[in-house]
């Protein structure tokens, strides 16, 4: 799914209206019906509704919810927050409410605040996504006002105070119970720091023209079963392991072997034909007990392993030395294959980053997590600081970047960038970062290209988890669990796509 910017919105909205020859009143009474349906379903008739309107357009849209919410036979007040500018959206929808018995409050200053009773819901359509700034003056003191409340809190299209775009360092903003949006997620919902103020979020269609959608590039999308569909391949029964490639992983030291073992298994359960780990010398038993499929390699040259690979992945469990900073240095300069860089080799890289952009027929992949990026690229001040930042480095280095969290970005290097949807907080357990990194290398050794590689990759990783996590629970799972569902996972992947 496309994740248009505020603006983008804007535009499908007039184009919707010029296509469909329609009024932009009758639009809002699309989205309204929309959110007015969702709320039959999940608010029992019996709760009274509140609902804080602006005088913009998502005041027009609490007001055709308040008017429809009232039609069927829900008790519902409105408090609107007062101004000189009213949109035209607004101004009709508050005449279509003059007949009716709906209590209407309006707000000039905290003195016309009041106290909401403990069985009501609260609706918020004071600004949606019109906000570009911080909140000040009355607003912000009713913003915090409703969140005292305690109430479950309805936000229509954004929470109050909450910029679409960009970060706004402002403690004036809503904390929604849901968020009902419309057709699209919004950028600011995927950003871990405004997590405590979107609560559960619900995209409600209200049958914007799909020309828009499908003919508008947006900057950021969503990964869900349909674009996994468009990348899976499913595999020639004629085929042989030579067919599938053959990974090699620098991965383990005499420590950190486990970090080497799951790499490993999570590369040979993705369908690689072969795997091989170089490790250091006295560790290949541990490999050959946890793993008798793979094949060892303690080679004093690493670079033998190279010979008649497909793809390569360094880092899980490495020993943080200056020889493996050479060795890094190496695959940058000499590797022309696909390459996987993580973990230590993510600490190394920072010294060679230079070296990335003259990988051009084989882009790298780095899979930091949030700690290892800031020490890479340096800290930044919030998640969408951060987040601009790797979409910079991505087409700066020549490289994709894979910033793991609870909405996993990809960034890439041709400008269009993806959210992952898959995965739980269970997965925040030593060795998932290590599991993810063998199956990427999987998926590139059966000649996945990197962009398709890095979206199933972390798809399918997540996807695991969350079965895992079903059967499990979040608080047991760990990342052998997440290995061990790689097959339940492939096979959801493989129905839904037939």
């Amino acid at each position: 799914m496309k994740i248009f910017s505020a603006g983008q919105i804007k535009d499908w909205d007039r184009y919707t209206i010029q296509q469909e020859r329609i009024t932009s009143t009758q639009l809002m009474e699309r989205a309204a019906t929309a959110c007015v349906n969702w709320m039959k379903k999940n608010i029992p008739v019996s709760k009274k509704i509140v609902v804080f309107c602006g005088t913009g357009n998502n005041g027009g849209d609490g007001l055709a919810i308040a008017r429809l919410l009232h039609k069927v036979k829900y008790q519902v007040s409105l408090h609107i927050l007062d101004s000189e500018k009213r949109s035209e959206g607004f101004i009709p929808n508050l005449s279509r409410l003059s007949k009716l018995k709906i209590e209407i409050n309006y707000i000039r200053s905290a003195k016309d605040f009041s106290v909401v009773t403990t069985n009501t819901v609260i609706v918020d359509a004071l600004f949606g996504t019109g906000v570009d700034r911080p909140l000040q003056h009355t607003a912000a003191k009713l913003v915090k006002h409703i969140n005292e409340q305690n109430n479950c809190i309805i936000s229509i299209d954004m929470p109050s105070g909450l910029a679409p775009d960009k970060y706004i360092d402002s403690g004036a903003i809503i904390k929604a119970t849901h968020t009902l949006t419309f057709e699209t997620n919004k950028l600011a919902f995927f950003l871990a720091e405004n997590a405590g103020y979107t609560g559960e979020v619900h995209v409600l269609p209200i049958d914007l023209e799909k020309k828009y959608y499908h003919d508008t590039i947006a900057a950021f999308e969503t990964v869900d079963a349909k674009t996994i569909a468009q990348i899976y391949n499913p595999r020639n029964p004629f085929a042989h392991k030579y067919t599938f490639g053959h990974a090699l992983l620098y991965a383990g030291s005499k420590n950190m072997m486990g970090a080497a073992v799951l790499c490993s298994k999570g590369c040979i359960r993705s369908g690689a034909g072969l795997v091989t780990i170089q490790v250091a010398p006295g560790c290949e038993a541990i490999i050959h007990t946890a793993l008798p499929e793979a094949i060892t390699s303690s080679e004093k040259d690493t670079t033998i392993s190279w010979l008649k690979k497909s793809a390569a992945a360094i880092g899980p469990g490495l020993e943080k030395s200056s020889a493996n900073k050479q060795l890094l240095k190496k695959l940058l300069v000499s590797w022309d294959k696909p390459l996987v860089i993580d973990a230590t080799a993510l600490s190394l890289l920072k010294d060679l980053a230079e070296l990335l952009p003259k990988r051009k027929k084989n882009p790298a992949i780095l899979t930091p997590h949030t700690g290892e990026f800031d020490q890479l690229f340096g800290k930044t001040a919030n998640d969408f600081e951060r987040m601009k930042l790797a979409v910079e480095k991505a087409s700066e280095l020549g490289c994709y970047i894979i910033l793991k969290g609870h909405y996993t970005l990809i960034a890439c290097p041709e400008g269009i960038h993806y959210f992952n949807t898959t995965g739980n907080a269970g997965m925040a357990t030593a060795g998932m970062g290590d599991t993810l990194t063998g199956i990427l290398c999987g998926l590139l050794a059966q000649e996945y290209r990197q962009r398709e590689a890095c979206i199933l990759g972390v798809y399918l990783h997540g996807l695991a988890g969350d079965i895992a996590a079903q059967q499990l629970s979040q608080e047991a799972l760990i990342a052998s669990d997440l290995i061990d569902h790689l097959g339940a996972a492939f096979l959801q992947i493989k129905n839904t796509s037939s």
